[in-house]
């Protein structure tokens, strides 16, 4: 979450992770934490953004007003009010003393607009990429523009009419952050109308007609439309690390189980590079390759087998071909979907296990086989699935074992931690320009200390102020496979937020099994240093998403909130916070011992 201290559209850089997204980087170089003159750490002195208000984040040596007003100022001279925004320009003048620093806020519509003599919304019409579709599959024409108007488009030698629609427009993915997450009310109409085709063969590009009282407008900014031949279908095969599923073709679309490495699966539809994979889920031609001669996917299964290895249950599952395959945890259970796969099953192998309760298994449909494992403890820590050939091999974690030594306790543990953001990444600021990336690496490597006391083996991702990708820090949480992985940051608000008033820690999890210790540590953390709660939230964020062990991403506090940023920068409140952080993660450990 930190930098929404950036435009929001310039924020939506990097959502493979809301991480990258909600936390833009920086290349602004790092900041004395004290000021003797007026400073400003946000907005910039010209900044667009689509919020109804606007948060001024800085500091001075004395009192400062905007706009003649004088402000709300912390005991360090910190400030972080916030101010209602008009459509269009909005000027704010700081002064303080002889100092003068002078923004200008523009707020646009989050909503799309006709032009002004009426037509279409610029971008609006719908598919905009090429699309491909089965036979008798529906097809929708969609597109945007002037209320009150009739539109059609013209597609293949007939007409189909786009009637009114009455959906409402969604807030961003930010707004559960901020409390204002209702519909936003459209200023254009939205039409749409759908058809559906029988023939394959290519229908040409769309030409939408829109009548407005005695004018009319014409758009044709769509690709061709293809019905595929159903027994003529191409078969990809996944090359990515892990594939990205995805419920639609978009990185907005929400994620599915990863599919491993030589996942083959059969392809029955596309938009634009996105790929319809025919059990349902979506993903990007970039991370598959095709196989021209491969037909359609499809699978039997006959025996399962099992072994135990020193710190996990393997079980194999010997396939024809890499079909797509889902995952589910709940409390005591784990459950995998083999898709396009049929059972022919009579014996499984299931020795007395550690972990493994019982295997039930059960023919879904005639495409899908579901394995549900009833496991013997209602905390998980951790799976690994991949394709050996055409074997899937997937791999259990056995609950971690503590120490008897009283006075090493996390003996035998492997904890890593993930210091956010570093080199030109800065983070969130605070109202000094101070930024988040050496904030959270005292605190990591204080916390480093505290747990290496206690006996745990700490791996970090970065000890010093040096660049290190997303992609780089989640390769090594799923090579180290540790016992948890925690990564370190704090916060910021997006534009429309409190900052003056939003405080408090934040725990984010994704995969379930980490859910528990999320609310462990966020109640312990506030319970006992008597901080406020900002909340526990799921949510996709890169460093949540690696299955192989519990990650939890803590937002320990707010850069941008003047009282809480001055607890941040104090080293004593540091100190109380690793001692307390490793603390709470050694009881946590202690209480699922198996």
């Amino acid at each position: 979450m930190k930098h929404w201290l950036i435009p929001l559209l310039s924020v939506l850089i990097l959502l493979s992770t809301l991480i990258a997204t909600i936390t833009g980087s920086s290349t602004t170089p790092a900041v004395s934490e004290t000021r003797d003159e007026l400073f400003l750490a946000y907005p910039p002195q010209q900044h667009e953004t689509t919020a109804e208000q606007i948060f001024f984040i800085g500091t001075a040596p004395g009192s400062v007003e905007i706009n003649g007003n004088p402000i709300e100022q912390s005991d360090a001279g910190h400030f972080a009010p916030s101010f209602p925004l008009d459509m269009g320009e909005n000027q704010f003048n700081l002064t303080h003393q002889d100092q003068e620093i002078s923004v200008t806020v523009t707020r646009v519509s989050p909503v799309p607009k006709p032009p002004p003599e009426g037509g279409f919304v610029k971008d609006s019409i719908q598919p905009s990429q090429p699309l491909e579709r089965l036979p008798g599959e529906l097809i929708c024409l969609e597109a945007i523009g002037s209320p009150q108007a009739e539109v059609s488009a013209t597609l293949d030698n007939r007409e189909i009419t786009l009637a009114p629609q009455s959906k409402q427009a969604l807030p961003s993915n930010y707004a559960a952050l901020t409390g204002n997450n209702e519909p936003i009310s459209q200023v254009a109409q939205l039409y749409r109308g759908c058809f559906k085709p029988q023939t394959p063969g290519n229908l040409g590009n769309p030409v939408y007609t829109m009548k407005l009282q005695d004018e009319t407008f014409t758009a044709s900014e769509t690709e061709d439309i293809t019905i595929l031949k159903p027994d003529e279908l191409e078969v990809v095969e996944v090359t990515a690390k892990e594939g990205e599923a995805r419920t639609g073709p978009g990185t907005t679309y929400s994620r599915l189980t990863p599919l491993p490495t030589g996942t083959m699966a059969t392809v029955n539809g596309r938009e634009g590079e996105w790929l319809r994979l025919a059990y349902g889920a979506w993903i990007n031609a970039e991370q598959t390759r095709p196989k021209p001669d491969a037909t359609p996917t499809e699978t039997i299964i006959r025996s399962i087998q099992s072994e135990q290895t020193v710190d996990a249950t393997e079980v194999r599952f010997p396939l024809q071909v890499p079909v797509p395959v889902s995952v589910e945890q709940g409390d005591d259970t784990f459950t995998l979907t083999l898709h396009h796969t049929t059972a022919q099953t009579h014996t499984i192998h299931l020795d007395d296990d550690p972990l493994i309760e019982r295997l039930d298994w059960q023919q879904v449909d005639p495409e899908t086989v579901e394995y549900e494992f009833n496991l013997k403890w209602d905390q998980q820590w951790g799976y690994d699935l991949n394709y050996q050939g055409s074997n899937l091999k997937l791999s259990l974690k056995h609950p971690p074992k503590t120490s008897q030594n009283p006075s090493q306790p996390l003996s035998g543990m492997s904890i890593l931690i993930d210091p956010g953001h570093g080199g030109e990444e800065l983070g969130a600021q605070g109202p000094t320009g101070y930024p988040e990336k050496e904030a959270v690496l005292t605190t990591s490597k204080l916390l480093r200390d505290e747990l290496e006391k206690l006996g745990a083996k700490i791996y970090m991702t970065r000890e010093t102020d040096k660049q290190v990708s997303l992609q780089e820090r989640m390769d090594m949480i799923n090579e180290i496979q540790p016992t948890i992985a925690l990564s370190v940051h704090y916060n910021a608000v997006p534009d429309g937020g409190d900052a003056q008033n939003t405080s408090g820690v934040g725990m984010f999890w994704y995969n379930p099994p980490a859910h528990d210790l999320s609310v462990f540590l966020h109640n312990y953390v506030v319970e006992e240093l008597n901080r406020p709660s900002y909340g526990i939230f799921w949510n996709t964020l890169a460093l949540n998403r690696p299955h192989t062990t519990l990650a939890v991403l803590l937002e320990l506090g707010f850069m941008i909130n003047p009282e809480e940023f001055e607890w941040i920068r104090d080293r004593q409140a540091q100190q109380e916070l690793a001692e307390t952080l490793a603390e709470g993660i050694k009881v946590w450990l202690q209480q699922h011992d198996s």
